[in-house]
């Protein structure tokens, strides 16, 4: 539950006008495990007591998640927690009473249904499956299947029979299969055996690879469950691989070095290890094999796949094998789709059913791509993108041929072009071992194509992982990273992007007045307007890094967009607008001041007046901006700073200030509170505020402006301010639970500044006997725990 309420206040973050907070929760959700991400963000979609807009960027999430990165995160999950998802996805749809929710239910629903149609057109989760969840049944149906498998009379029916098994342990939960688990691996185990004699014998081997397959999907479900069985299986999977290299035998060489991998995975590292020697040697043969190979081969996809898997079990012990995965990677990866440029009359005569992707391109045009191939592309492209995340520094020698791969990936399938554009940055942090030189030459390779797609990607998905991405490379590379051609191109590129983000919102209200206009066009014109705030947002992005890189440098550069952001925080915009207008003018504050000042004409006012905005967003924006300004702004500012001071001060003592739509603005008051008092005194009686701002600690929610009140609490301790420490001490044991409760918030890391010093304050208070009981002793279990924790990491 901590965890899941935790989610939730990372996806207000996401949603933050603080750039840094932004930015921190975009790593942090970056880092966060795809199983996991789905977990939560399913969680947060179905909780009837979040609020909507934590729903609406659940939901959001989901469908990219499932759109963008499919193929490397579900098949990873459990059988259980697949299962819960379908079943989620349907009760939502059922009984989510928000219309908007519900329609982003019914889009997540049908990406995962999209995702789940198979090369041969079958759809992986039909409705007929249900029965299978009703654990009354469940021993019949395996008992049947079982029965029918092993009808030695029959190989064709055997085969079916083994197919709905598959089926079957693919959509049941691990709780119920477990009650089966023995029964059932001990009868696969005596098919397989018997199956794999009449290979031998017969050469048959359509029921052996159904039955490998079926192997895999129990283990995969079972998980370490599957550990008692391993060695019942493993033996004859390895002498498989060894020993079934025949043309005809490629598929069941194929799916049974997708089982080896899959029970890798299940049973994890510990099980795995004392045969994954072999299992590599015997992987690596068929790898050295693989220039003998066919491009159709269907051993190629489950190698590339197989090697991914084995990348997760062995980690860093993995990078010795690279010189030998990566050429067919590459190869894969370096498919060459068929494309043409067709226009109304030629689409008339191809559709999508021939295996063809179009993008429009307006003016009666369309970018025609064959599909053929590209799955297996998609798939390889994600694998690079696997092992420069897991692997590091350790990938740094195939960083180049990577680069010059990702940078040509324009003009194919969405999937693959999210791949190029996560693997960016990823590169370059597996590039930056080789020293600037080398880094600088990577970045001048992969810069060019990045604007490029910014400004010509047509897919709104694809075209913020594109801004993202970039945005990040950016920070990676620092100041001088963007040549004049550079700065040129992007600024016409971002100015295109605000234009037309006005534009859309236009057309969008001129739609809201047609005859047409219903429930169902709201919806569609609420998810073009929530496209347009996200790209909005990675324009932000873009601007926050290119300011925090070049400072004031790029002060000239910025005022052709200048205009175009002070439309976005005029009173009349939507919400979103205001918020992220106002960030782009917190980080002008923030990184380039003073000069900043002279665009103080443009801001101030708005930013004043939104300190008291309805909408939260505004209001947290408006509260970063004023404590950058204390911070940062010089002089010039002081006497906007001492009119912000009782707005904020209003806001923060709100009746409904800490209410969960409102707690992260309200705290960002807090902190801007202590900015002013911290960095402008004149312009604060600090003796009569102080008392105050005392008792609205600790920050519990915006870890970024928590580490600022702790950093400036800490300035006021050592320094025995006589108003936090109270006559003879007495505020101690409330310094204490501050203290406390921002550790066990994980408000303070080890690794903050703040944590070294407030560790000291203990360990003072620690001398006095009576004033070290008098403050232990008003914690509770997990605070008195959390003041330990922090005396022995820092």
């Amino acid at each position: 539950m901590a965890e899941q309420q935790q989610f939730y206040l990372l996806l207000g973050n996401l949603m933050s006008p603080d750039n840094n907070v932004r930015k921190q929760a975009e790593e942090t959700y970056d880092n966060i495990p795809g199983q996991n991400k789905i977990t939560f963000l399913l969680q947060a979609v179905r909780d009837a007591s979040a609020a909507e807009e934590v729903k609406q960027m659940a939901a959001v999430l989901l469908r990219r998640l499932l759109s963008s990165s499919f193929e490397e995160i579900y098949p990873g999950l459990t059988l259980e927690m697949q299962t819960a998802i379908k079943t989620e996805l349907l009760s939502g749809i059922q009984q989510e009473t928000s219309p908007t929710i519900r329609k982003k239910i019914c889009d997540i629903a049908a990406e995962l249904s999209r995702n789940l149609i198979d090369d041969d057109g079958n759809n992986q989760w039909p409705e007929v499956l249900k029965f299978l969840f009703d654990s009354v049944n469940a021993e019949n149906v395996i008992s049947a299947l079982l029965q029918t498998m092993e009808d030695q009379s029959n190989p064709r029916v055997q085969a079916h029979a083994a197919a709905a098994l598959i089926n079957f342990t693919e959509d049941c939960p691990k709780s119920l299969l477990i009650l089966y688990l023995d029964n059932l691996v001990q009868h696969l185990h005596v098919i397989m055996v018997a199956k794999l004699q009449e290979l031998i014998q017969k050469g048959t081997k359509l029921v052996l690879e159904q039955v490998v397959t079926s192997i895999a999907s129990v283990a995969d479900t079972a998980e370490e469950k599957f550990v008692p069985y391993y060695d019942m299986f493993m033996p004859s999977l390895k002498h498989i691989v060894e020993n079934a290299v025949q043309k005809e035998l490629r598929l069941l060489r194929g799916k049974t070095i997708e089982c080896i991998s899959l029970i890798g995975l299940a049973v994890g590292k510990e099980k795995f290890m004392p045969d994954a020697s072999a299992v590599m040697q015997l992987l690596l043969k068929t790898q050295t094999d693989f220039n003998d190979l066919e491009d159709d081969d269907p051993q190629i996809s489950y190698m590339i796949s197989a090697w991914a898997r084995m990348c997760k079990i062995l980690g860093k012990e993995f990078q010795q094998y690279l010189p030998v995965v990566m050429g067919p990677l590459m190869k894969t990866a370096s498919i060459k789709p068929e494309v043409a440029l067709l226009d109304t009359q030629d689409m008339e005569n191809i559709s999508e059913d021939d295996g063809w992707e179009f993008v429009n391109l307006g003016d009666q045009q369309s970018f025609g791509i064959k599909t053929a191939g590209l799955e297996e592309k998609a798939t390889a492209c994600q694998m690079l993108v696997c092992y420069a995340k897991e692997l590091k520094e350790g990938f740094v020698e195939y960083t180049e041929q990577v680069v010059k791969l990702m940078a040509t990936l324009a003009l194919t399938v969405s999937r693959v072009r999210v791949a190029a554009a996560e693997s960016m940055p990823l590169l370059l942090e597996c590039a930056r071992v080789r020293g600037p030189e080398y880094l600088t030459q990577m970045w001048h390779f992969m810069c060019d194509a990045l604007i490029k797609a910014i400004g010509t990607e047509p897919d709104s998905d694809v075209l913020s992982e594109i801004m993202h991405s970039f945005a990040k490379c950016i920070e990676l590379m620092g100041d001088g990273c963007l040549n004049s051609e550079h700065f040129e191109e992007l600024g016409g590129i971002l100015k295109g992007k605000l234009e037309e983000h006005f534009k859309n919102q236009e057309l969008r209200q001129a739609k809201r007045q047609d005859e047409d206009y219903d429930e169902q066009v709201e919806e569609t014109l609420q998810d073009e307007d929530e496209n347009d705030v996200y790209i909005l947002t990675k324009v932000s992005d873009i601007l926050h890094s290119v300011f925090s890189s070049y400072k004031e440098k790029v002060l000239p550069w910025f005022e052709q967009l200048l205009q175009l952001i002070v439309q976005l925080i005029c009173p009349n915009r939507p919400w979103a607008d205001r918020q992220w207008g106002l960030c782009i003018f917190d980080d002008v504050v923030e990184h380039c001041s003073p000069s900043s000042f002279k665009y103080a004409e443009y801001f101030l006012r708005p930013m004043i007046q939104s300190l008291c905005d309805t909408s939260p967003e505004v209001r947290q924006a408006a509260a970063y901006g004023v404590g950058v300004m204390a911070q940062f702004g010089g002089e010039n500012y002081r006497p906007f700073c001492t009119e912000a001071l009782p707005l904020l001060v209003r806001v923060i003592q709100a009746a409904d200030s800490r209410s969960k739509e409102n707690v992260n603005a309200t705290e960002n008051c807090i902190s801007a509170v202590g900015k002013l008092m911290r960095f402008q005194p004149e312009c604060v009686n600090v003796n009569e505020v102080l008392p105050h701002w005392l008792s609205w600690l600790p920050l519990k929610e915006d870890k970024e402006e928590a580490v600022h009140t702790f950093d400036f609490l800490c300035d006021l301790i050592e320094s025995n301010n006589p108003i936090v420490l109270g006559p003879e001490n007495a505020n101690l044991p409330k310094i204490f639970f501050i203290i406390a409760d921002g550790v066990s918030n994980e408000s303070i890391k080890s690794e903050d500044s703040c944590s070294k010093r407030l560790a000291n304050v203990i360990r003072q208070v620690q001398t006095s006997a009576g004033l070290w009981t008098q403050c232990i002793s008003t914690l509770n279990e997990t605070q008195q725990k959390a003041i330990q924790d922090l005396l022995s990491t820092a």
